[in-house]
């Protein structure tokens, strides 16, 4: 169906800067999502997913156990979604994801990276009509078909599914992710997700000139330093 995660994900910018940073980020979303939907994986498909990403991540499992003791726990920070959209350098279309237990100094640092590279923070909805929030399944296989038929009978609302060198690719609406998830390990027994995530896709894609390419690098690695932001998704074609 021609939209292949592989040539994809050079729109999307993602936070994986110095290990510590990475750990942090992870340790921080498992804990929000194991005090949120439960601590038991086999209950939580969404703490199940990031575990297993954190894993492939190379994030200790010493860093995991933690966060999910600390939501056992009850007690710790307080921390809550917050979502910035605006536009970058070259008039890309962004959104920056975060966690945070100060919105206002998130919201005031964040709104610092745009400002600093002449970009432009703006209003709740201003671009995020213009991304996908897909659930993206990829896993080793040609059977397309099987694929698909399970899917269909979980009533799962499938916006894209294609197989391409041995690897099959499953869009769907990020509210669909769990029973997704379910249907395709319920049919392939052994699957290994290479690819297990809730993301902002682009729509359409913003070329970036050679003149605005240095001053989005450096938006990019602002928005990085910054300990709460969890991910950043553009549709800049550099």
């Amino acid at each position: 169906m021609g939209r292949a995660y592989q040539n994809r994900k050079e729109s999307m910018a993602k936070t994986s800067d110095a290990k510590a940073k990475v750990y942090s980020k992870y340790g921080r979303v498992i804990y929000v999502c194991a005090k949120e939907g439960g601590t038991d994986p086999e209950g939580n498909l969404s703490l199940r997913g990031l575990i297993e990403r954190a894993k492939k991540d190379q994030v200790p499992t010493h860093v995991i156990e933690k966060a999910i003791k600390k939501a056992e726990g009850g007690g710790g920070e307080d921390f809550s979604v917050a979502r910035y959209e605006g536009y970058g350098p070259g008039g890309c279309m962004v959104i920056v994801d975060c966690l945070t237990d100060n919105p206002n100094r998130t919201f005031g640092d964040v709104r610092q990276c745009f400002t600093k590279t002449k970009s432009k923070i703006g209003t709740e909805g201003s671009v995020s009509h213009m991304f996908d929030h897909s659930s993206i399944l990829v896993f080793n296989s040609d059977d397309e078909e099987k694929a698909l038929d399970a899917l269909m009978m979980a009533d799962v609302d499938v916006t894209d599914i294609e197989c391409e060198d041995g690897k099959i690719t499953v869009f769907a609406p990020n509210t669909e992710y769990a029973k997704a998830k379910q249907a395709l390990s319920g049919a392939f027994d052994g699957i290994d997700f290479e690819v297990d995530e809730i993301q902002f896709i682009p729509k359409s894609s913003s070329p970036i000139s050679d003149d605005d390419k240095e001053m989005f690098e450096k938006f990019i690695e602002m928005l990085d330093d910054l300990d709460d932001v969890q991910n950043v998704y553009h549709n800049a074609e550099l």
